[in-house]
């Protein structure tokens, strides 16, 4: 397929977000573009230059015969900084407090736009780190771990907390739930992770942290390493055990009485 620069540069462009972390030979470009490898890697001197400025990721050239070029998501720090505060707004809404403490946070965690931003700003928070798998717990942290495995073009697990034939053999813990002090037990399928991963564990709300614990001895079991908690928001009124994790929002009061909301930036722009 023959194409002019310009045209060449938009599909490249476009093959490389939508393949991250994969390494691509620049003969792999060259070959079905009908283009010279040296033309080929000035374009992607071109891409690269505009993907930094722009914010949107970094291109790196891996030399040698099995050499390539490999893309890496990115955000820039301003543009994630104004898709946080406003979701700071619309979090305060009073609307959103419903019974227990909790806030209802479905319509923001089910919109596409706001998922794929939310996916880049958390992968972005971990990019230096080498992560095998992203996990989460069903039902409501499943479309936010779907979207930061997305980006970090990673499987996704899910954890259950009820039994299902369907997952075949399980491994399952209890644990302590931190917002009713009762024990209960998840499960997670044997099949769904391999030993010796390296996985981040992503989840929408954050109270007492007893489910981010029983992921983490879930991930004992077969041998894995946390690499870090990331979670939309969470709930600095709770008392719970120290660990450490990032989050976007963080909610400060919740008044029911008074039907009030505070909610601050999180701690996910921290060094």
């Amino acid at each position: 397929m023959k194409l002019r620069r310009s045209e060449r540069m938009v599909v490249i462009s476009n093959y490389l977000i939508n393949n991250p972390y994969i390494l691509t030979s620049l003969n792999t470009f060259a070959e079905k573009y009908e283009a010279a490898k040296s033309s080929i890697s000035e374009d992607i001197s071109i891409i690269k230059k505009a993907f930094e400025e722009a914010g949107i990721g970094h291109i790196d050239t891996v030399t040698g015969a099995s050499g390539g070029v490999i893309f890496t998501p990115g955000i820039a720090e301003a543009e994630a900084r104004a898709i946080v505060e406003e979701l700071c707004s619309s979090l305060s809404e009073s609307d959103r407090i419903l019974p227990g403490g909790y806030i209802y946070l479905t319509d923001l965690l089910s919109t596409p736009s706001i998922l794929q931003n939310v996916g880049r700003i958390i992968a972005n928070a971990f990019c230096g780190e080498k992560i095998d798998a992203v996990m989460t717990v069903a039902t409501k942290g499943v479309p936010l771990a779907n979207a930061v495995a997305n980006v970090l073009n990673v499987p996704f697990v899910i954890v259950r907390r009820d039994l299902k034939i369907t997952e075949g053999s399980t491994v399952s813990v209890n644990y302590v739930s931190g917002s009713s002090d009762r024990i209960e037990k998840m499960f997670l399928s044997k099949r769904s992770l391999k030993p010796n991963s390296r996985v981040l564990i992503v989840d929408d709300f954050l109270k007492g942290g007893g489910t981010i614990t029983g992921m983490t001895s879930l991930l004992n079991e077969f041998d894995s390493t946390l690499v870090g908690v990331a979670v939309f928001a969470d709930n600095t009124q709770e008392t719970r055990e120290s660990f450490a994790y990032k989050s976007l929002l963080s909610v400060s009061e919740i008044d029911v009485k008074n039907n009030k909301v505070t909610v601050e930036v999180g701690n996910i722009f921290d060094a």
